[in-house]
Formats: C-alpha cells, sequence, structure tokens
C-alpha cells in the first residue's frame, strides 16, 4: 500500500455520467485505484431518478385507466431485439440515452394494470402498493434479521397475524415467499418433515415410498415441487375431480387406501381453493375428514382463491379451511399487492417452520444479540435474503381498511356475473359452465360454425377460433384474454376480472370486441 501526498486526482471535466473521482490532496490509491471520497456523482444519479420517476409516473401511472391506450405494442421477437438496444458495452452510457431506453421498455412492456388486460390471474394498479414498492425499493431490505428490517419484520408478524385471524385458527405462523408455487413447495416439504423429522440430517435413503394426494384441477407447482423434493412426480396421485373441477372426496378415500394396500406412505393431501383454469374450490370439510381419518397434512392451495375470506357473502366458498394444516394465500391476485406478495400460513405454533428449515448460521443469527432474537424470522426460510413482501399488502390495507378489501372482491365478483349473464344473452357466446369465482370460461363460435352439428368437424374448427382472435387481439393492441384447451374441451376464453379499475363497459367492450374480431372466420 502506497500514499502520495503530492499527488492530485484531476477531474474528469466530461459531464458523462460516469463514475467521478473527486480533487482531493493527499490521495491514498491501493492498486492505482483512488481511495478518497466518493466516487459517485450523488447529483446527476438524484436527477437520473427523478426524471426517470417523471417518466413512469407520465407513461405508466397516469395512462393506467386510459382505455383509449394499446394494452400492448406488439412485436416478434427477432423484432423486437431490432427495436431495442440490449447490448451491454464497456463504457456507460450518458442519461438522456438511458431515460430514452426506460421509455422503450415502458413502450413495448404489456400494460397489466390497463383496464383491459384480462390475461392472467393479477392485473390493474394499486396505488398504495406501487408505494411501498417504491420505498421498499430505495431501501434495499433484506428480511431475515431485526437489526437490518427492525419495520419490515413487524409488519410481516402483523400481517400474517391477521391473515391467520380469517383463516380462523387462533394462532399459527407462517411466511411471506416468492410465489404461490414456492408456498406450496414449503407446505410439502413441511407436511414431510412432520412425517419423518430424521429426513432433515438422514435424507431419502431408507425412507418408505412417500405419496400424495392432490386435485387432478391442481397447479402444476405440485409436480414441480414432488420432482425438486425428491419425492417424485409419480408419487403424486392425482384424484379425479366433478364436472365443476372439485375434487370427489369418495375417489380421495379410495386412493389413499389403495396406495397404503400397495405399501406406500400416505403424507399429503393438497385441496385447491380456487383452480386456474375453472376456478373451483374443493369441498373442504370432507377432504379435512378424510385427513383426520387418516392422519394426513392438509394443505390448501387458496393461492388464488384465498381472497375470497376477506368477504362475508363469498368466504362460503372456503368453508373448512381452519381445518387445514397449512395454506398458501398470494394477496397480490384478488387484493392486488403487486407481484410478488405470497404468504405460506401454518395452524402449528411450536415452531415447526424453524425446525424444518434452520440452518443455524452463527455469523447472521447469533443467539447472544441484544435485542430478542425470537424476531430475526430468516432462519425459518429457504432464503437468506427475502424481500418485505408484506408491506406492499399492509400499505394496501392501511389505505384502504378491511371493508375497503372486502368490497373489492365483492365488486369482482359482480362483474363476473354481469358477464356470465351477458354471454347467456349474445348470440354466438357459449358459457362452458355457471362461475363459481372469478373465472368466466366460454367460447366464442363464429357465424359460420353456428349451423353446424357439434360432432368432429365442429369441435375441429372450434379450436382453432380462440387461438385467432388472441394473435389479432394482440396485435390490435385493444385487449388481452388468455385461452386454453381443458380435459378433452377444445380451446375457449378464459376471462378473470381483479381490477377495480375495470367497468361495466369493459365488459361490454370484451364481447363486442371478440366477436369483432371473429365474425368474418
Amino acid at each position: 500500500m502506497s500514499s502520495h501526498p503530492d499527488r492530485e486526482c484531476p477531474l474528469d471535466g466530461d459531464t458523462h455520467p460516469q463514475d467521478m473521482i473527486p480533487s482531493k490532496k493527499s490521495a491514498v490509491l491501493v492498486d492505482g485505484v483512488v481511495l478518497n471520497g466518493p466516487t459517485t456523482d450523488a447529483r446527476a444519479g438524484e436527477k437520473f431518478v427523478e426524471e426517470a420517476c417523471r417518466l413512469i409516473m407520465e407513461e405508466v401511472v397516469l395512462k393506467a385507466t386510459d382505455v383509449s391506450e394499446k394494452v400492448c405494442e406488439w412485436q416478434p421477437p427477432e423484432q423486437l431485439k431490432q427495436l431495442l438496444d440490449l447490448e451491454m458495452r464497456d463504457t456507460g452510457e450518458p442519461h438522456h440515452r438511458l431515460l430514452e431506453l426506460c421509455q422503450d421498455v415502458i413502450r413495448y412492456s404489456v400494460k397489466t394494470n390497463h383496464p383491459r388486460f384480462f390475461n392472467q390471474l393479477y392485473a390493474g394498479l394499486d396505488y398504495y402498493s406501487l408505494v411501498a414498492r417504491f420505498m421498499t425499493e430505495a431501501l434495499n431490505p433484506s428480511v431475515y434479521t431485526y437489526e437490518v428490517s427492525p419495520v419490515f419484520l413487524l409488519v410481516e408478524e402483523a400481517v400474517l397475524k391477521k391473515m391467520i385471524e380469517f383463516i380462523g385458527w387462533k394462532e399459527g405462523d407462517g411466511i411471506f415467499n416468492p410465489g404461490g408455487s414456492v408456498s406450496n413447495m414449503y407446505a410439502m416439504n413441511l407436511a414431510r418433515y412432520k412425517y419423518c423429522p430424521e429426513i432433515k440430517e438422514k435424507g431419502l435413503s431408507g425412507l418408505p415410498r412417500l405419496i400424495l394426494f392432490t386435485s387432478a384441477e391442481c397447479h402444476y407447482s405440485m409436480k414441480k415441487a414432488a420432482s425438486f423434493l425428491g419425492i417424485g412426480t409419480e408419487n403424486v396421485c392425482f384424484v379425479e375431480t366433478d364436472g365443476r373441477g372439485k375434487m370427489i372426496p369418495a375417489e380421495l378415500e379410495r386412493q389413499i387406501w389403495q396406495a397404503s394396500k400397495e405399501g406406500a406412505a400416505p403424507f399429503l393431501v393438497c385441496a385447491t381453493s380456487g383452480t386456474t383454469v375453472l376456478g373451483a374450490f374443493d369441498p373442504l370439510d370432507e377432504i379435512a375428514d378424510i385427513c383426520e381419518r387418516h392422519g394426513l397434512w392438509l394443505h390448501v392451495d387458496a393461492s388464488w382463491g384465498g381472497s375470497a375470506l376477506m368477504s362475508r357473502k363469498y368466504r362460503k366458498l372456503l368453508q373448512g379451511i381452519h381445518r387445514a394444516d397449512s395454506v398458501a394465500w398470494n394477496p397480490h391476485k384478488m387484493l392486488m399487492a403487486g407481484i410478488q406478495c405470497c404468504a405460506l400460513l401454518v395452524k402449528d405454533k411450536s415452531d415447526l417452520l424453524k425446525k424444518c428449515y434452520s440452518a443455524k448460521a452463527s455469523y447472521l443469527f447469533q443467539q447472544d444479540k441484544f435485542y430478542d432474537i425470537s424476531y430475526d424470522t430468516g432462519d425459518k426460510s429457504i432464503q437468506c435474503s427475502r424481500r418485505p413482501d408484506a408491506f406492499k399488502f399492509w400499505m394496501t390495507w392501511k389505505a384502504l381498511g378491511t371493508l375497503g378489501l372486502e368490497e373489492r372482491v365483492n365488486r369482482a365478483l359482480a362483474l363476473s356475473r354481469y358477464l356470465a349473464e351477458e354471454i347467456k344473452k349474445r348470440e354466438g357466446f357459449k358459457l362452458l359452465l355457471e362461475p363459481e369465482y372469478a373465472n368466466i370460461c366460454f367460447w366464442y363460435i363464429p357465424p359460420s360454425l353456428r349451423e353446424m352439428e357439434e360432432g368432429p368437424e365442429f369441435w375441429e374448427k372450434l379450436n382453432l377460433v380462440a387461438p385467432a382472435i388472441k394473435e389479432r387481439m394482440m396485435k390490435k393492441g385493444s385487449l388481452m384474454l388468455g385461452y386454453q384447451p381443458h380435459r378433452g374441451k377444445v380451446n375457449f376464453f378464459r376471462q378473470v376480472v381483479i381490477s377495480p379499475q375495470v367497468s361495466r363497459e369493459d365488459m361490454d367492450f370484451l364481447l363486442d370486441e371478440i366477436d369483432l374480431l371473429g365474425r368474418d372466420m
């Protein structure tokens, strides 16, 4: 290490926003690097943040409710690569160019907060959650110890406690995770640990063939979790559903008996409250009875349907959820807390989460800290760094209150009912089934098929309609709507109402636009 007291460091005269070395007497150099003073130009950085925030406000927030804007400016991948400057270079680029890049990113991204974005199980802009995200992005916390994240750990505790109340438990535990898929994986692993705690140290060797049961309509994350955890996808038993997509309890019990007779070890049943496609709710009380008889952990994937718990009118859809051992619930869906905001809630209060996941890192979770270390919750997470996702939901809940969240659910479901009734009235539209939740599944039958008998040729032709209309709406940018085939049924549209910015007029527009785009087929 050497110092050069006589050497002054010249300032870079260029105003280019590169790291700038301030002029200092007695500069200290190590390996040719000047160590005196900060090397970033704070004023230039602050100005860039200010201008970028103005751009976000003008191009995203203020246009979020404007139906005259496009939902997306569609470009195929190769074309978009040409339009965007994706190359990273040796030297940094000036701020005006970075702002142009920001503008391009906004222009060619899908506007998921547009009132006519119906493509996924999330949509819309919640202003309070957005401000919470701005704050956490700026503060850049990681939620594992109280010393580095005091406010956000207390917020998470408060939110989890309230969600546990809505499930109907007197007490419980929980943690926010990066997605409902991760919550389901947590629950599967937790159920396995409860069944055979020695697996944490000894691993899979010597274990019986563990087997779990879930609905044939479950989320695909159940298979992924079984694969990831070494349980194996062949040990996931898919239980048949009825015509509305609900798990059939008698079939569940039959499969449990069958698996036991074959020498397998049943340990978990995963029920679904709000299936992805049909929006079906499994009969939780009957499933809980079976789990109690056989001593099985009951997990409820309520990632989508859990928000109905906020509504006194619709919480009956989840009748019996209080009997579950664990629940996945995603406030970023119906309650619009901003992606991602997903909780795993656990009835057990004996520190089962921590026992299952703790690795006791002595450099992070020291036992001799000067404060109550029970607030160092990071050891019950599979992550180390973890985002303060609960804060987004907390801010929205504080702003709207429980009654405001309830109104959000009730309005979305009322609009869903309105759309279903309109579909029944209109020629060329056909519901797959009466909706139970906010998923409206329907076919559009173009004029050329309306007189055709519903035989193989009819269904073959109808299968091509939804993808073709989807292509037209994407290229036009007028709306976004999902479609899929499902269990023997050819391609149909799945419309989902979530955002409070959606109106009755948007429901009418959706049907009018589909008819406009498909009437020549």
